[in-house]
C-alpha cells in the first residue's frame, strides 16, 4: 500500500487506524534502515595494488601542481594589480574609473603571474611523475631533481646560464620545501 495524500480536512485521529501505515521503500529488501547508509571510512580501491601506492596518480598530481600553481599566481599577481591600480589613480578620477583601474590592472597581473605559475606547476608535475615511473620509487630525489628540471626548462629560452640558476633555484626550493614538510609532519601534530 502506498502513501495516501492527506485531505484537506484531514484530522490527526485519522493516522491511528488499524488499516492505514505508511509506506516504507525499504520494506522489502530484508536490510535494516538504520544499517542502509553506514558508509566506510575508509578508502575503497577497485584493484588491490592502488591501495599500496600512497601518492597521488600523475594526473592528479598534474592537476593538483597546475591548479595550485595558478590559484596562487593568480592570487600574487592581482594583490599586485590592485598596489599598480591604486598607483595608477588621477585627481579628477571618478569612483567608478578608480575601481575599474584596479579591476583591469587586478585582472593582468593575476592572469600573468596564474599563467607563468601554472606552467611551472604543470612541468614540475610531468617530471615528478616522470621520475617517480623511471625509478618506480617515491622519495626526495625525485622531487629534487624534478624541481631542477623544471627551473632549467623554465628558463631555457633565456639561455644556458639562465636555465642553469633557475634550475639550480628550483632544486633548492624544492628540497627545502620537502624537507620542511616533514619536520612540519613530525613535530607539528595536525
Amino acid at each position: 500500500m502506498s502513501y495516501q495524500p492527506r485531505s484537506p480536512n484531514h484530522n490527526q485521529d485519522d493516522d491511528h487506524k488499524p488499516n492505514r501505515r505508511l509506506y516504507n521503500p525499504y520494506q522489502d529488501l530484508g536490510i535494516p534502515a538504520q544499517t542502509l547508509y553506514k558508509l566506510p571510512t575508509s578508502p575503497e580501491y577497485l584493484f588491490q595494488e592502488e591501495s599500496i601506492a600512497q601518492r597521488r596518480s600523475w594526473g592528479e598530481n598534474l592537476t593538483y601542481y597546475t591548479g595550485i600553481g595558478y590559484l596562487g599566481g593568480a592570487v600574487i599577481g592581482a594583490g599586485k594589480g590592485c598596489k599598480e591600480g591604486v598607483k595608477a589613480f588621477e585627481a579628477p578620477d571618478t569612483a567608478k574609473i578608480r575601481v575599474n583601474r584596479i579591476l583591469n590592472a587586478s585582472g593582468g597581473w593575476g592572469r600573468k603571474y596564474g599563467n607563468r605559475a601554472g606552467v611551472i606547476g604543470l612541468l614540475y608535475a610531468g617530471m615528478e611523475s616522470g621520475m617517480v615511473a623511471v625509478r618506480d620509487t617515491d622519495d626526495i630525489i625525485n622531487s629534487v631533481v624534478a624541481g631542477l628540471g623544471t627551473g632549467a626548462v623554465y628558463r631555457a629560452a633565456a639561455g644556458l646560464r639562465s636555465a642553469a640558476v633557475a634550475g639550480a633555484i628550483g632544486g633548492i626550493a624544492v628540497g627545502l620545501g620537502v624537507k620542511g614538510k616533514q619536520v612540519l609532519k613530525r613535530y607539528v601534530p595536525i
